[in-house]
């Protein structure tokens, strides 16, 4: 978990704390989770929308097949 101190993401989600992945380059530690498929504009708007804490990452999944993930920008 990690703190959020934007006060706006804290409005807007309820939450002061909020999940992030870390890597840890180990190939057998997963992170289980679904993949939506959405638009430019969507994916703009979550970018705007994540603190500074995270960035996006292509990350590879269980399927072969990459998907746009946010881990932490800290690691």
């Amino acid at each position: 978990m990690v703190k959020i101190e934007d006060p706006e993401v804290v409005k807007t989600s309820g939450k002061t704390h909020h999940p992030i992945v870390r890597q840890t380059g180990v190939a057998e530690e997963m992170v289980a989770g679904t993949v939506f498929e959405v638009t430019d504009e969507e994916l703009a708007n979550a970018d705007k929308y994540e603190v500074s804490d995270y960035k996006r990452i292509s990350a590879p999944l269980a399927s072969g097949r990459a998907a746009w993930v946010y881990v932490d920008a800290r690691a």
